[in-house]
């Protein structure tokens, strides 16, 4: 880990002599505006891998993101570099397909202490579900982002975090009805509890994402980069620039469909993911995933 080589990936220019709440909001912030949510290996015929070194070489040097397992684990591991108190939670994400949470860890977030409170990082989400900055730990408070307004609930045997949005305006009639939209105003991301897990609680669940042929991420390929204004997204061949209003009560999805020949290039332009070898997009509808 060279602290300064990730904070030069990420554009992080300051100091980061105090382990306060201040730094780590600003280089969460700056993680997800900078490095991308993405699965993009599965469908180019590489293996992820849980192993630290090769994530790092993976992100900060090579312009690439990644999916939870990898993006939070850097994360994780930076900020231990730093000096923060910081331990590894496993998290069951809500499913669409079955309406529940599903039965096994499949997302890894961060709990920062600081000052005596606790707090959830987590980079490697995407979407309108993404966090911008770390969720302070107490139940049934009112945290609003850009994104919307955030609760983590205490329900005892686990933790719950939901979202309340807004509506969304979708400007080309033809993605008007599109399943990829998230038109509920409230809605469950995912649970976990408060046990501190190590990267080989992940292992075997890391293998069965991205090989089962039931999973999302094997159904769909998918990359998500957080902009000063929303988000941007690439599903398959649907690329989206969503701007939130929270003003006007709306997040503007602005949605076209990618030939072939420019997925590589969004990439690049949009994302500033350079891709060594050939992406096979996948966007299988039957697996419902809304952004």
């Amino acid at each position: 880990m060279n602290l300064e080589e990730y904070f030069k990936r990420i554009g992080f220019h300051g100091t980061y002599d105090k382990l306060d709440l201040a730094t780590l909001k600003l280089i969460h912030k700056q993680h997800v505006m900078s490095i991308p949510f993405e699965n993009l290996s599965i469908h180019c015929g590489e293996r992820i891998s849980m192993d630290l070194e090769l994530i790092y070489n993976k992100i900060v040097r090579s312009s690439r993101g990644g999916w939870c397992l990898e993006n939070n684990s850097l994360f994780g591991w930076v900020l231990r570099e730093m000096g923060y108190d910081t331990v590894t939670l496993g998290s069951r994400v809500f499913n669409n397909n079955i309406d529940d949470f599903g039965p096994h860890d499949s997302h890894l977030i961060n709990k920062v202490v600081i000052d005596g409170k606790a707090y959830i990082a987590d980079v490697s989400f995407g979407a309108s579900f993404q966090v911008w900055e770390p969720l302070e730990l107490i139940s049934g408070k009112e945290q609003p982002q850009a994104a919307g307004i955030f609760h983590l609930i205490d329900k005892g045997d686990i933790w719950v975090l939901e979202k309340t949005g807004r509506k969304p305006e979708v400007i080309d009639p033809e993605f008007a009805k599109s399943s990829l939209v998230n038109r509920e105003e409230t809605k469950q991301i995912y649970c976990f509890t408060l046990v501190p897990r190590d990267a080989d609680h992940f292992i075997e669940k890391s293998h069965i994402l991205q090989t089962d042929p039931t999973s999302l991420f094997t159904n769909k390929s998918i990359c998500f980069l957080q902009t000063p204004t929303g988000f941007r997204g690439l599903i398959g061949w649907t690329y989206s620039e969503v701007t939130y209003k929270p003003e006007e009560g709306v997040d503007v999805f602005d949605m076209r469909n990618i030939p072939d020949e420019e997925i590589e290039q969004i990439l690049r332009e949009k994302f500033n993911v350079k891709l060594q070898n050939k992406l096979q997009p996948v966007n299988h509808k039957a697996y419902l995933m809304r952004i």
